[in-house]
């Protein structure tokens, strides 16, 4: 059996649901524009750059949905799918999925967004397998932590190892084959695992490193 794994985020989307669901909720009026703007902004930024502090940024990322009944999260998130999702998913995306599924292989998304955002999003996709951030729940709410590791540069690889432990028994050497399509320096420890890492239109780092490794280079944009 092959495996294929997806990074979402920059990857799949032409864009990053973590960062566009904060803005979607400031411009619902949920969140005050000038205090999270500014802050989500800012932790993009470190993203992009490679220092972000991943709990720190947790803490931020889920407290809005600690703030909230889950009615109202899923019927905002509904919205979401719809005006900032959809347009983010490009027939390339869908091209590049929809072919692993059609050749049978094990398809998993791998992303560092909690998974209350990205669940939809994966099933919009048509993947039924989704590896993310936890977010924590007690009583049917949630509580603004996350529950167990995130699913992060190296917790990334920790929590796919989790995963494939739990689903059959298998390690991820044992697979006949396992690409993983990222767009992130962020997810260098997981490419250096896989038996096919492609960078899929790449930051400039990733870029680099896949030139210097002689790794594939995809674009699901042009």
């Amino acid at each position: 059996m092959r495996l294929a794994l997806f990074d979402l985020d920059n990857t799949l989307l032409a864009g990053d649901s973590d960062y566009e669901w904060g803005q979607f909720l400031v411009d619902h009026g949920v969140l005050e524009r000038d205090v999270y703007e500014a802050q989500n902004r800012g932790y993009y930024e470190q993203y992009v750059a490679g220092t972000l502090d991943i709990h720190e940024y947790l803490g931020f990322a889920l407290r809005p949905l600690a703030e909230h009944s889950g009615p109202e999260l899923e019927r905002w998130h509904a919205e979401f799918m719809r005006l900032r999702i959809a347009p983010m998913i490009t027939p390339a995306a869908r091209a590049l999925v929809r072919g692993h599924l059609e050749a049978r292989d094990l398809c998993v998304i791998v992303t560092a967004t909690n998974s209350f955002v990205t669940a939809p999003i994966a099933r919009a996709f048509g993947v039924r397998h989704l590896i993310a951030t936890e977010p924590e729940t007690r009583d049917g709410r949630f509580t603004g932590r996350v529950a167990g590791t995130p699913c992060f540069r190296e917790g990334k690889l920790r929590c796919l190892d989790e995963w494939l432990a739990t689903h059959g028994s298998r390690k991820l050497e044992e697979f006949e084959e396992s690409v993983f399509y990222s767009d992130s320096h962020n997810d260098l420890p997981l490419l250096e695992r896989v038996t096919r890492p492609v960078a899929v239109d790449p930051d400039p780092e990733l870029a680099a490193e896949a030139g210097r490794r002689g790794w594939a280079v995809l674009s699901l944009r042009r």
